[in-house]
């Protein structure tokens, strides 16, 4: 797949001293989730990201020129157990996650513009933990997974209230259903 990137960027990617940084952000319950793999705050695409270091993992990310439902993981190692309650109880399936691979500059800062290796929405969250910390891994799958998932809408009068009470659009689509209808007979 073709990307648009900046001259520096592409530049940065010839370089022999390549400084690769991952930007992840979630969706959560209660807000967004931003971290990033370096140290310390900083500020990107007009947000402020948390820094998680060597504790940030992340996936495989598949790209291929066919159209299939991809997904990937990101996990975070070294999380105090007080926080994985909260970690359970944040995630909602189905909220939106983008993974964007960037590169530092020599003065360590961020070469525009990072490219978004991912975007997609939050599976299932998963928790190891051992005595002192754990690691909780969320998935996240391609949208297109959605083509596979049998839509449960019908074109009925009941389908249709469910959506919008009152309208009486399907009323008549059962009555019409089997009747033969016969134009052109004078």
């Amino acid at each position: 797949m073709s990307r648009d990137l900046t001259v520096a960027f592409a530049t940065a990617l010839a370089d022999q001293n390549l400084r690769p940084v991952i930007f992840f952000e979630g969706q959560f319950a209660t807000g967004w989730v931003r971290i990033w793999s370096g140290l310390g705050e900083v500020s990107w695409n007009g947000q402020s990201w948390a820094g998680a270091g060597s504790l940030l993992g992340l996936g495989a990310i598949d790209e291929t020129g066919e159209v299939v439902a991809g997904g990937t993981a990101v996990s975070l190692s070294g999380v105090p157990l007080d926080l994985v309650q909260m970690a359970i109880d944040e995630a909602r399936q189905g909220l939106p996650g983008r993974i964007w691979l960037g590169l530092l500059a020599e003065n360590g800062s961020i070469i525009a513009d990072p490219v978004q290796a991912f975007s997609g929405r939050l599976d299932v969250p998963e928790i190891k933990d051992d005595a002192d910390t754990c690691t909780i891994t969320i998935s996240y799958e391609s949208r297109l997974i959605d083509l596979t998932v049998a839509r449960t809408w019908r074109y009925t009068h009941e389908s249709q209230q469910v959506l919008f009470p009152g309208d009486l659009g399907f009323e008549y689509v059962t009555a019409i259903q089997d009747r033969e209808i016969t134009w052109g007979r004078g």
